[in-house]
């Protein structure tokens, strides 16, 4: 009698045992689209926690929105700000230094004004205008004590080349809370990956657009990601051509002010976090091959792939510290 006991206790607990069912969200959000997808045991979905994170994040950090902090501190109306912000804060300020300010959020002004960021521009910029704004660019001048934000008035902070990455992640570690061990999150081709495809047996299986300027889709590079994540960075959706017809990328110089003319049409970065891995995917497209390929002799860590004009305006790609692509 023991043994059919053991044998029907065994029974009852394997059957009750269900298989994870995968759970798809997507919707707009920070001027784009989101992709979620994860495997749940109950098939659960978090679509309400979701649109609440979204909404504390644009809260904290949109520039497009006038009552977030970020805009009110911009405006000099707040200088207290939140755990979220704190966070973006810091890791700016590590690639600013690491980059030698190449990647600057204080470049704000300069973006509005050259019609790439939150705010439209409809007086025709000058030397004399550019020389004035750039006076307001530097970091290094913006301090954080606590939750209290210090900066001179006239500086202007735009998170915008590394907040969508941070997204990314407060959603993948909110899953993680939740104990879901496979996921991607998709925000603005920005991606967060954890565990497999449970479906596919593999990890999850994402591309790399070729960088079409007539603004059609297509695939460059497929890959599988798996417990990390991948930012791009592309110039080919929003650029200037001068009357020489040569291209300059919206990410603006932040020594000189100008958009920054380069070769560099799209740059991946592999990362542990979503937030890193968009901030350097910025930096690297304004710092040039030699000095990217420079840069990543001294940090390993960092996986990337880079698609480029040469000379005879042939793409051609660069891959360093083994990007996985076939």
């Amino acid at each position: 009698m023991k043994r059919i006991s053991i044998i029907v206790i065994l029974c009852l607990f394997f059957s009750c045992q269900k298989d994870p069912q995968l759970v798809q969200v997507s919707g707009p959000v920070f001027g784009t689209g989101f992709s979620i997808q994860y495997y749940d045991n109950d098939g659960k979905s978090y679509a309400k926690q979701f649109d609440s994170l979204f909404y504390v994040i644009n809260k904290s950090m949109s520039n497009y929105q006038a009552n977030s902090d970020i805009s009110k501190l911009n405006r000099n109306e707040i200088i207290t700000v939140d755990n979220h912000f704190k966070v973006v804060f810091k890791a700016a300020k590590q690639i600013y230094r690491e980059t030698e300010g190449v990647f600057d959020p204080t470049i704000g002004r300069l973006v509005n004004a050259w019609n790439f960021g939150s705010e439209e521009n409809k007086t025709a910029l000058d030397s004399a205008t550019v020389d004035s704004l750039i006076k307001f660019v530097g970091l290094n001048r913006v301090g954080l004590v606590n939750h209290t934000i210090k900066k001179p008035k006239e500086t202007f902070i735009d998170f915008n080349a590394i907040a969508k990455g941070y997204g990314v992640d407060v959603i993948a570690e909110f899953l993680e809370t939740k104990n879901i061990k496979n996921y991607i999150v998709d925000i603005g081709g920005e991606l967060r990956a954890k565990g497999i495809n449970l479906k596919k047996q593999k990890g999850w299986t994402v591309g790399i657009e070729n960088p079409n300027f007539d603004g059609s889709q297509s695939v460059s590079q497929v890959m599988v990601l798996t417990d990390e994540a991948m930012a791009t960075s592309g110039t080919y959706r929003k650029f200037k051509i001068d009357e020489n017809g040569n291209k300059y990328a919206h990410i603006i110089n932040t020594k000189t002010g100008y958009p920054t003319k380069t070769n560099i049409l799209s740059v991946s970065v592999i990362a542990e976090t979503c937030m890193m891995a968009d901030g350097y995917a910025t930096a690297f497209q304004a710092m040039g091959i030699e000095k990217v390929d420079y840069f990543l002799s001294t940090h390993p860590e960092l996986k990337v792939y880079l698609i480029f004009e040469n000379d005879k305006q042939e793409l051609e790609t660069l891959n360093i510290n083994q990007f996985p692509v076939k």
